[in-house]
């Protein structure tokens, strides 16, 4: 039986749970060319903030499940994170990967939330990327600098508001 979640977290991971100067290499795989930082990083400070919100889920919108699949993408999370997962912003079956790619993040975010019928209150992505992001939505946004991601203080901060308006149900 699949949790139930009341609201959710659309999650970027390139510029949020570590710095975004990742690249894809045939034979070296996904990697990061960032001195002295490692994938995944900053994962453990989202664990953190969402430990008393069971009610948040998430939804992956990273590059990530187009670029290898949403097996891969959802793996490369800690078992925490992964039992939130519902679901990625890219479909296989649903969307061509060539368009998928041409439109912004924010498009790809809107018509996921077009097709799961989700609430304006009921959700916020995280993500460095605001190009073509509504401005009737920022408050819906919480962009990270793609060189800290969610270590700055100021974008925890953002995010336990967030979850504060949310609740712990």
């Amino acid at each position: 039986m699949e949790a139930y979640f009341g609201r959710l977290i659309f999650l970027d991971f390139d510029g949020c749970l570590h710095p975004d100067s990742v690249y894809m290499h045939p034979k070296k795989g996904i990697y990061l060319r960032e001195p002295g930082h490692h994938l995944f990083e900053w994962e453990p400070i989202l664990v953190e903030l969402l430990c008393d919100h069971p009610n948040v889920g998430i939804v992956l919108s990273t590059s990530w499940v187009s670029r290898k699949s949403y097996s891969y993408a959802k793996s490369q999370l800690s078992p925490e994170l992964q039992k939130r997962i519902i679901g990625a912003t890219f479909h296989n079956r649903h969307t061509d990967k060539e368009h998928f790619a041409q439109i912004s993040r924010a498009s790809q975010i809107f018509s996921d939330i077009s097709r799961r019928g989700i609430k304006e209150d009921d959700w916020i992505a995280i993500d460095d990327d605001a190009e073509g992001w509504p401005f009737m939505y920022s408050r819906n946004l919480i962009r990270t600098n793609g060189a800290t991601g969610i270590s700055d203080p100021a974008v925890q901060e953002e995010i336990k508001t967030w979850l504060a308006k949310w609740g712990k149900s």
